[in-house]
């Protein structure tokens, strides 16, 4: 098939993340953003000697299990992926994706893993803790909007007060300070001509407080800004049955779309608030890595937990080990792993999230641990402790190609490592199989319902000591 060729076929199944094959009559074609079982019309877009790609023009015929409930902007804003189906078909994609994954990357492995199936979250709706939205417009010219990103554009953003993963306060504060910021007439920041105010939106909800962090982000391209943001202050606390933790001004003059800050000045309350997991006490900032889902986080972390007890750590028989967690974030699972081990170090590159561990182990009265900031790769050249056991959880890139082989090198029986994309994790279980290690254990967590996310945890053993172990 040539470039621009328009093709019918029925999607035989989705590749992770987002990769549907369709077969038509002549051809098998890649197609993103279709769901198992539809009849599609597309265009091709990249013909290749060995692959054809396309973009979805049409669906023809839904899914036989295309039934659940969508929003208005469901396949328009990039989002959601899965929303129209119903929850166990959605689940079902991923597992496949999941599995088959593993089992390639993992073919020719001396002993079988052990695959304990995806893990439901225990919220299907309105359970992401933490937003970034941004402001735009959703056509050339058109009224301000804010809101998430169009599928597949850059430019465009889309209106999601009625999102389906977020609650009725978030809900509400985007209303709100979208209807403030159209009344003044407040620009937004264009991505091609870098001039203009509004950027983002942050919003982080604690589900144990209840209470409310919303960081508004900016450019400092109006000289006197004062009065503005104190009117859009007033009109966030004049929603008095919410209850807010803090509310700030985020300065960034970035050329790029990131949410980030040159400087932060706080409006009202204070720049962090607390969460809860598994009884532990957390101290979450604004830019802070903190899972998304908090209730499907403590699914996560209770997995953590049963696989590191699954091994010798903490045996009476043996003195408690040290733990290294790598990529360590808020600290949650070096807090967890505090009263098992002697030791527990975790390093984190975001310098606020490991002072706002520090501050939750002092709260929890864990004096074990201890919080390092830093790269990953430069930080353990300075750490003299060796660890006994190693937990990952590194961003979705994955590890350092360059900081892998220093975790190798301490040669550990077991680690733990927790995947929130999958194919980084694949390409990271190839090296540490040329070092000896095979899983022996490994599941999913459906983390992210309705979109193209999974997270995947597998624990990791040196074969040979297993080998010795069995005999």
């Amino acid at each position: 098939m040539k470039k621009g060729t328009i093709f019918e076929g029925i999607v035989e199944s989705v590749k992770f993340p987002n990769k549907g094959v369709v077969r038509t009559e002549d051809a098998v074609i890649i197609v993103k953003n279709v769901l198992p079982g539809q009849r599609i019309r597309g265009s091709v877009t990249k013909s290749g000697r060995d692959r054809l790609e396309g973009r979805l023009l049409e669906v023809l015929e839904k899914a036989p299990k295309e039934t659940g409930k969508v929003c208005e902007q469901f396949g328009i804003c990039g989002g959601c992926t899965y929303l129209s189906l119903e929850y166990e078909a959605q689940k079902a994609i991923k597992e496949e994706q999941v599995r088959s994954n593993l089992d390639h990357a993992l073919e020719g492995q001396l002993e079988p893993y052990v695959w304990e199936g995806v893990q439901s979250s225990p919220l299907l709706y309105e359970y992401r803790n933490k937003m970034e939205f941004t402001f735009g417009n959703a056509y050339k010219d058109g009224p301000l909007t804010l809101g998430m990103h169009k599928r597949g554009s850059f430019f465009d953003v889309v209106p999601v007060e009625d999102c389906l993963l977020i609650d009725g306060d978030y809900r509400l504060i985007l209303k709100t300070v979208r209807e403030y910021f159209e009344a003044k007439g407040t620009s937004f920041f264009h991505r091609m001509t870098h001039e203009g105010y509004l950027r983002h939106l942050l919003v982080r909800k604690s589900r144990a407080e209840g209470s409310i962090l919303v960081a508004l982000v900016t450019t400092t391209q109006l000289a006197d800004d004062d009065e503005l943001i104190q009117g859009f202050l007033q009109h966030l606390l004049a929603l008095d049955h919410l209850r807010f933790a803090g509310i700030l001004h985020v300065y960034n003059d970035s050329a790029a779309d990131v949410v980030k800050s040159d400087r932060t000045e706080v409006l009202y309350g204070k720049d962090v608030f607390g969460e809860k997991l598994l009884g532990l006490d957390f101290q979450v900032s604004t830019f802070s890595f903190f899972q998304t889902n908090s209730a499907g986080a403590e699914v996560i972390y209770r997995t953590v937990q049963r696989y590191v007890e699954s091994t010798d750590l903490g045996k009476e028989a043996k003195e408690k080990p040290v733990v290294f967690d790598l990529y360590s974030g808020t600290g949650t699972i070096t807090q967890l792993m505090a009263p098992v081990a002697r030791k527990v170090i975790g390093v984190e590159i975001v310098e606020e999230a490991v002072e706002a561990a520090k501050r939750s182990a002092k709260e929890n009265h864990l004096e074990n641990c201890e919080f390092l900031a830093g790269d990953v790769l430069k930080v353990l050249d300075d750490i003299e402790e060796k660890p006994d056991f190693i937990i990952l959880d590194p961003p979705r890139e994955g590890i350092h190609p360059k900081a892998l082989p220093k975790i190798l090198e301490y040669g550990v029986e077991n680690l733990v490592y927790v995947s929130c994309k999958l194919s980084s994790l694949v390409t990271d279980l190839k090296t540490f199989r040329e070092r000896g290690y095979e899983v022996v254990r490994a599941t999913a967590v459906d983390q992210f319902p309705w979109t193209t996310g999974i997270e995947t945890i597998v624990l990791i053993s040196k074969r040979g000591e297993r080998n010795e172990e069995q005999s």
